[in-house]
């Protein structure tokens, strides 16, 4: 890991990417010590993402400092991103931030000296999640040969846009699935193919789901949604249920980075096939992994052990 700053899963080489799941698998058997402060920023709702983090931290011997809601923030009274980026630099050896405008992860990392991670800008990246998949993929099913099926939100799915960066790094057959309305962007379309990957968009999921190694499920994510009406007009559209798994492989791997509403039903939780809350339980030996690297490179912290 050679950045400063963790914005995009662009930014990842394959080298990188294994470098931290590598390091992830380890720090079961060999935790290292970090006496650092990990500075909280979510301006948007967060479960897994923002506890996993203070777990991590805490789990390397450091501690946190959160910003707390916005409501309950000097945000509230009119402060600027880059202003308080630069206030809570002062208190912290490394800040995470999610933010609902795309870009503004990118825009925060200029005004501050300690590594910056995203963890989610709008309908962006998220590439801590990408990491945190690849590390689940790799412990199911490999990273190489692999075919891939990502389903569900793919306009709006920051996870979709990450993932789907970070696999052109391995020799993975990328498929995609989803209403029309919700395709992924031309911008990440022309992204994938300039990294000599195939985008095969599809609109049902049962043609391909015999050849799937892999199915990534998302959720229709309503709150991007500039209109209530398009919103409605595709909930519920996609839903995994046993039936629907009849025709899969017996060894798939089903994901999906949470929170759910109704895309996969609980029964599939029992089954061998589900793996998303184990994806969740990964987030913290990655992000452990991840911050170790990051502080290490800033010469922040402490000392790995």
């Amino acid at each position: 890991m050679r950045h400063d700053h963790l914005i995009s899963a662009k930014q990842l080489s394959r080298d990188d990417i294994e470098t931290v799941l590598d390091r992830a698998a380890a720090i079961a058997d060999d935790p290292p010590t970090r006496e650092a402060v990990l500075g909280l920023l979510f301006f948007e709702p967060s479960t897994r993402t923002k506890m996993s983090f203070d777990a991590s931290m805490k789990r390397l011997g450091g501690s946190t400092v959160d910003m707390g809601s916005v409501e309950t923030s000097s945000v509230k009274k009119g402060e600027t991103l880059a202003d308080t980026v630069r206030v809570v630099e002062g208190y912290a050896d490394a800040l995470v931030l999610r933010h609902p405008s795309e870009g503004a992860a990118k825009m925060a990392s200029e005004f501050v000296d300690v590594p910056l991670i995203n963890a989610g800008d709008g309908a962006g990246q998220h590439p801590t999640q990408t990491l945190l998949d690849l590390y689940t993929i790799r412990e199911n099913a490999g990273l190489d040969d692999l075919t891939v099926g990502i389903m569900g939100d793919l306009k709006y799915g920051r996870t979709v846009h990450s993932l789907a960066d970070a696999l052109t790094n391995f020799a993975a057959r990328q498929h995609f699935i989803s209403p029309e309305s919700l395709r992924l962007p031309r911008s990440v379309r022309y992204d994938l193919h300039e990294a000599g990957a195939q985008v095969r968009e599809h609109e049902d999921l049962e043609a391909i789901l015999p050849d799937l190694d892999v199915l990534y499920v998302t959720r229709i994510q309503r709150e991007r949604f500039p209109d209530e009406n398009e919103y409605r007009e595709v909930a519920g559209q996609y839903r995994i249920d046993g039936d629907t798994l009849a025709a899969a492989p017996d060894d798939l791997v089903v994901m999906h980075p949470l929170p759910r509403v109704d895309e996969i039903a609980p029964g599939v939780d029992a089954t061998d096939r589900a793996k998303y809350f184990e994806q969740a339980h990964n987030g913290v030996p990655v992000r452990m992994a991840l911050l170790d690297l990051l502080l290490e490179n800033a010469g922040d912290g402490g000392e790995s052990a």
